[in-house]
C-alpha cells in the first residue's frame, strides 16, 4: 500500500463545497491525507489500531481504506478518479474509480460509529456517492439533484452520519449513473456488529468482492458505456480469471463470503464441495427460520449475498458463476455454431490467401485453449488458466476456494495446488467396454394425437354484397 504525501495540496482542496452544513471549520481545514493503491493483489485484512475492535475483511484483489480517528469520529478520503485497472496478467483497463482502483476500497466501520467521508472528485465530470442500503438522514443519501448538490470536478464534499446497523453494503455513484458505473465506479461498506449479535456467527475468514462487467473491444482500454447485455468481460472486483485471486482457507474454518452486484443481469454463484446458508443481505442478517443449505444463490441486480459454511473437506474447489458465458472472456456474440461442419477443402483455399488462417468451433470451442493464434495486444484469452491437469478452460466470474489442513490460522497465501491422496482422482480406465445394453420401454407420448380420418376443409370466402352490407 502506497500514500502519495503530494497527492493532493491541503491548501487547495480545504475550500471544496460541503454537502453537510454540521461539519466543523476545523475539521475541513485538515482534511484526512488520501490513501492512494494501485496494485490488483489481495491486500491482508486492515486490523484495527483505532477505533473499535472487530475481526476485519479480506477484498479480493482488493484491500481496506484507513481512516483516522477526529474526536470520536472515524475519518476517511474517498478520491473519485480515472484509474488503470489490470483485469489480467497483460490486460489492462482505462476505468473511473476511487483511490486508484476500481472498485474503489472497502469500507469498514463497527455498529454505532459516527462516519465522516471526504470525497474529493478528480474525474472530468460531476459525481455523487449513494451509500446503498444504509439508514442515514436523507440529505447524505447521495442521489444528485435530489439530495445533495453534484458534486463538481476539483470539489470535496463531506458525508456524515451514523452506522447504525451492521451488514453488508456498498457504494455507487448516484450521478450520471450509467456512464459512471459501466467504467467502474463502486465499492464495499462493511459494517461490523459492536456485540455479540444473535444472526451473526464469528467466523475465521471473511471475504468480500463485487460483480461487476464490461464491454471492451480487445487491443483496445476503454469500455463502451452503452452496452446493456452482451458484455463481453464478467469480472470480481473488475479482475477476470485467471486474474481473480484464490480464497485461501484453513480446514474446518468457518467461513464468510459478501458478494454484490452492480451489472446489468443476475449471477448463480455456485461454490464446489460444501454447502452454504445465506446468511445477510443488503437488508441485514436474515432470520435463522428463513436460512436453508444451498450450493448455489442466485445474486440479483443491485444486491448484496452473504453465505456462511464450514470449510471441512480438503482440496481446490471451482467457485464461479453458473452462467457458462460468464466464466469465458473477452468472447463474440455471433459466432455461428461449426460443430460436425468439414471444411478442410475450403480452410485450404483460405490458406492460400491467408496464410495464418485457422479452423475454428468445427469440434467444439476447447481447441481455443491450446490455439498459438496472435491475439490483440491488450485482451485476455476467451478460455485460459492453467491447472496441475492442464488448462482450466475458464475466464470471467471464475476462482478456486482452496482448503488446506496445514494453512495457519490468519495466513491468507496462496498454498499451492493441492496434493491428492492417492488414488483419489478420476483417471483413464483402459479395460474392456462392454456393447451398450439397449433401454427397452413401452413409453411414448403422454397425450398421444387421436387417429381421426382427416376431412378435407374447404374455404369459401364471401364478399360484401353491392349495397355495402357484409353477407356473413
Amino acid at each position: 500500500m502506497t500514500s502519495r504525501r503530494d497527492f493532493f495540496r491541503l491548501a487547495s482542496i480545504a475550500g471544496g463545497a460541503v454537502a453537510a452544513s454540521a461539519v466543523s471549520r476545523v475539521a475541513l481545514a485538515a482534511l484526512p491525507e488520501p490513501v492512494i493503491q494501485t496494485s490488483p493483489d489481495t491486500m491482508p485484512p486492515l486490523v484495527p489500531n483505532t477505533g473499535r475492535s472487530y475481526n476485519p475483511v479480506v477484498t479480493l484483489n482488493g484491500w481496506t481504506l484507513p481512516w483516522r480517528m477526529n474526536n470520536g469520529v472515524k475519518e476517511f478520503h474517498l478520491v473519485a478518479e480515472p484509474v488503470v485497472r489490470e483485469m489480467a496478467p497483460g490486460f489492462k483497463a482505462h476505468l473511473w474509480g476511487y483511490n486508484g482502483q476500481s472498485p474503489g476500497p472497502t469500507i469498514e466501520v463497527v455498529e454505532g460509529d459516527r462516519v465522516r467521508i471526504f470525497v474529493t472528485n478528480k474525474l472530468p465530470e460531476h459525481t455523487s456517492i449513494h451509500w446503498h442500503g444504509q439508514r442515514l438522514p436523507n440529505g447524505m443519501d447521495g442521489v444528485a439533484g435530489l439530495n445533495q448538490p453534484a458534486i463538481q470536478p476539483g470539489k470535496t464534499f463531506v458525508y456524515e452520519f451514523v452506522a447504525r446497523r451492521p451488514g453488508t453494503f456498498m457504494y455507487h455513484p448516484h450521478a450520471d449513473e450509467m456512464t459512471q458505473m459501466a467504467m467502474g465506479m463502486m465499492g464495499f461498506w462493511i459494517t461490523h456488529p459492536k456485540a455479540k449479535h444473535p444472526l451473526i456467527d464469528e467466523v475465521n475468514r471473511d471475504f468480500c468482492f463485487l460483480l461487476n462487467a464490461y464491454d471492451i473491444d480487445p487491443g483496445s482500454y476503454t469500455p463502451k458505456i452503452m452496452t446493456m447485455l452482451d458484455f463481453n468481460l464478467w469480472s470480481w472486483n473488475s479482475r477476470i480469471f485467471p486474474g481473480i485471486d484464490s480464497l485461501n482457507v484453513r480446514l474446518n474454518d468457518k467461513v464468510r463470503i459478501r458478494i454484490g452486484n452492480l451489472t446489468m443481469t443476475n449471477h448463480p454463484i455456485h461454490l464446489h464441495g460444501h454447502e452454504f446458508l445465506v446468511t445477510g443481505t443488503d437488508g441485514g442478517p436474515t432470520p435463522k427460520s428463513t436460512r436453508w443449505y444451498e450450493v448455489t444463490t442466485d445474486v440479483a441486480v443491485g444486491q448484496m449475498r452473504q453465505i456462511e459454511f464450514l470449510a471441512d473437506e480438503e482440496g481446490d474447489w471451482a467457485f464461479h458463476c453458473h452462467k457458462s458465458h460468464h466464466t469465458m472472456n473477452a468472447m463474440g456474440h455471433n459466432v455461428p455454431t461449426l460443430i460436425g461442419v468439414d471444411h478442410r477443402g475450403i480452410a485450404k483455399k483460405i490458406n492460400s490467401l491467408i496464410p495464418d488462417y485457422m479452423v475454428m468451433g468445427e469440434r467444439g470451442m476447447a481447441d481455443m485453449t491450446e490455439m498459438e493464434m496472435p491475439i490483440p495486444d491488450n485482451t485476455a484469452p476467451m478460455m485460459t488458466g492453467e491447472g496441475p491437469f492442464g488448462s482450466v478452460e475458464m475466464g470471467g466470474m471464475f476462482s478456486v476456494l482452496k482448503v488446506r489442513r496445514d494453512q495457519k490460522p490468519g495466513d491468507y497465501s496462496n498454498p499451492g495446488w493441492f496434493k491428492h491422496p492417492e488414488g483419489s482422482v478420476a483417471h483413464e480406465y483402459t479395460g474392456p467396454l462392454a456393447k451398450p445394453a439397449r433401454f427397452k420401454s413401452e413409453g411414448g407420448q403422454s397425450m398421444p394425437r387421436a387417429e381421426k380420418p382427416l376431412t378435407p376443409t374447404e374455404v369459401k370466402v364471401r364478399k360484401p354484397s353491392g349495397g355495402g352490407h357484409d353477407n356473413h
